[in-house]
């Protein structure tokens, strides 16, 4: 609980009751909410079971939540290797694709020995992998996306049909191929049309996608040619969804340099845009399941959108093509779904954590069935008053630009900073690149505020949020212009006098690592730097990561090999004799996106220079560590890191 009288102490040496213990004790990840019948789930990311994804139940009125997948089942896949669409539920019954052995597995009401649909992987290291399933009834088959690595080399992605009534011998028969990559199949209501969507190397799937129709003829074959109906190579199509009446498709398109909302009739085989704006209905497709509108019934579409970096939840006449804005205390949103006057989203904001959240339509309340964190709401704690409030900022970069940042400042009711000292900041870099910062309470944020260092998470340019333009300032720019964005929000604070310039440090994991190392190596300005399973070789990433993001580095960077000599002049790795400042590095001994050889290579160019340098690997871990443990073990190293290597605060645990 907070003190009575706040003691003058240095920034960055604060105490604070926001502690690694208690963030991985009481934190759980929430994503993909589903609705079938009436009946809502949802999955959560345990850290305290070694990271394990399972299908949660909502509880009926007056009981408890139940788990659905049973130990040791692990609801996740690894399609793209950042999975996403693992499972579904669909007349009370989950399919779901284990993580473990990749198999596709069938649990029905109230069992706990799911059954297997697929095979196992006849000793492949890999095998079959499936995600972004939907059940066709009608023809008793799960319709998904299939990711078969039994030939070795590159894997070949289809479209798959599984025979729910097989005995897990079959790995499914492809109903679409000839891509390097598919997503969103969408069966019409009356089955007799499949819609998904497709895309080639170079492309990501914010680049541009190609949206297919097809006729399937008595057996559920394809019948005949598809008929692409939208996007293309600069066009990103994300979620494509059958009207109710099954005579149109609603998707989000780009081709008006924001992700909005469209209609395709069929009748007309025309498209219009639903709600123009200057607004992204849409968001990177990095996993699979995601969903950002829904129909609640035959003439309303319930949808989130972004502005300005923040989110808001609205509803959309389809009669009038009219947008009315829902007035909620939450500033992020996914994974909407909906059915008639019930909406379930996943929702947060900066000072709620991600929730699920039940909205009635009918009266406009709402009602929150399960939390991230519960810490909040323990009163013997008293955490919400360590809490930073958050300022949206926007602050002038390269080339007359602007660029986008969310500012925390220290802050800790038991302590004052000494008179005419002013904060440490670390500058934040999210991941992607292509994605954004999150407005959703983060405690790992608070961990550094509460103890008296501020905080900038940079929306640098190449992020997600503000309009296919913004977006596109990182074509080819990766290590430049996210790099400038870094230093020019932190020289934005500086010059309103609101930190300390000596003590500024910069933190990011995957590409948020990349910008890292190079704003250290290319730039003298930060003081310091961690790297969570950073790029330190672009060349290397080009050359050794996995399909999905095998040919991104062409559009960050250029064609490699062509342009070797760019890549070599963006690596940290080859210019680590500019790196002079401290740096921690932390890695998962299962990274497939970064191997750990990247980031050891880094540390033993600085290591023979005898720069002060940290590196923690992290066993069963891949990109992104999800086990209570390492979690745990990151944020104090960092902050220990820092306060001996930068701040000379002192330990503050």
């Amino acid at each position: 609980m907070p003190t009575t009288t706040p003691k003058t102490a240095p920034y960055g040496a604060w105490k604070s009751p926001i502690t690694s213990d208690l963030i991985v004790a009481q934190a759980i990840t929430l994503s993909e909410v589903r609705l079938d019948n009436g009946a809502i789930y949802w999955l959560e990311g345990r850290p305290q079971e070694r990271g394990r994804s399972v299908v949660v139940r909502a509880a009926a009125e007056g009981g408890e939540n139940v788990d659905i997948t049973p130990l040791p089942f692990n609801a996740r896949t690894q399609v793209h290797e950042y999975g996403g669409g693992a499972w579904i539920v669909e007349n009370g019954v989950l399919y779901f694709s284990n993580f473990a052995d990749g198999r596709l597995y069938r649990q029905e009401t109230g069992s706990v020995e799911p059954q297997p649909l697929t095979p196992e992987s006849s000793g492949q290291p890999d095998g079959w992998r499936f995600a972004d399933g939907i059940i066709d009834a009608g023809r008793n088959r799960w319709i998904g996306v299939r990711e078969d690595h039994t030939a070795g080399g590159e894997p070949v992605n289809a479209i798959v049909a599984v025979d729910l009534a097989g005995t897990g011998v079959e790995p499914g028969n492809i109903l679409a191929g000839g891509h390097d990559f598919f997503s969103s199949p969408r069966l019409s209501p009356d089955g007799r049309r499949l819609m998904w969507l497709a895309w080639d190397h170079p492309n990501m799937p914010w680049n541009g996608t190609t949206l297919y129709l097809a006729e399937l003829d008595d057996t559920g074959a394809v019948a005949g040619e598809p008929e692409i109906i939208a996007g293309g190579p600069e066009e990103s199509i994300f979620q494509p969804e059958w009207s109710p009446d099954g005579n149109a498709v609603i998707f989000v398109s780009d081709r008006s340099d924001w992700w909005n909302l469209y209609r395709f009739e069929l009748s007309s085989q025309a498209s219009r845009p639903i709600v123009p704006m200057a607004a992204e209905f849409g968001a990177p497709q990095w996993v699979f399941g995601m969903s950002t509108f829904a129909f609640a019934g035959p003439d309303r579409i319930v949808c989130t959108y972004s502005e300005a970096g923040l989110w808001r939840l609205g509803v959309v006449d389809l009669a009038t093509n009219v947008l009315r804005t829902l007035e909620t205390p939450f500033t992020q949103f996914a994974s909407v779904r909906a059915d008639r006057e019930q909406v379930v989203v996943l929702a947060g904001s900066p000072s709620l954590p991600a929730s699920v959240i039940e909205f009635d339509l009918g009266t406009g309340q709402h009602r929150t069935l399960k939390k991230a964190t519960d810490i909040l709401d323990r009163a013997d704690l008293g955490i919400a008053g360590y809490l930073s409030s958050v300022e949206a900022v926007e602050f002038p970069t390269t080339g007359g630009n602007m660029a986008f940042g969310l500012y925390y400042r220290p802050h800790n009711p038991d302590y004052a900073g000494s008179v005419g000292e002013k904060p440490p900041l670390l500058v934040k870099v999210h991941g992607g690149p292509t994605s954004a910062a999150s407005s959703t309470l983060n405690l790992g944020i608070h961990y550094w505020t509460s103890r008296g260092i501020a905080v900038l998470d940079v929306n640098y340019g190449g992020s997600t949020g503000f309009g296919r333009a913004y977006r596109d300032r990182l074509h080819r720019n990766w290590g430049v212009v996210d790099v400038d964005d870094c230093i020019n929000g932190a020289r934005f604070l500086i010059e309103r006098g609101l930190v300390d310039p000596k003590r500024i440090v910069i933190t990011g994991g995957s590409a948020g690592g990349y910008t890292t190392l190079a704003a250290l190596a290319f730039r003298d300005f930060f003081q310091g730097g961690a790297s969570h399973y950073g790029v330190s070789d672009a060349a290397a990433l080009a050359r050794d990561t996995h399909k999905f993001e095998s040919r991104y580095m062409d559009w960050l960077i250029g064609a490699y090999p062509e342009e070797e000599a760019l890549y070599r002049e963006r690596s940290p790795l080859f210019h680590a004799e500019r790196l002079s400042k401290p740096v921690i590095f932390f890695q998962g001994d299962e990274d497939a996106v970064v191997p750990p050889n990247q980031t050891e290579m880094m540390v033993d160019a600085l290591r023979s220079r005898g720069t002060p340098v940290g590196y923690l690997l992290f066993s069963g871990e891949q990109h992104g560590f999800r086990q209570a443990a390492n979690i745990k073990r990151a944020l104090d190293a960092e902050l220990y890191f820092y306060a001996i290597e930068v701040f000379g605060t002192g330990l503050t645990f």
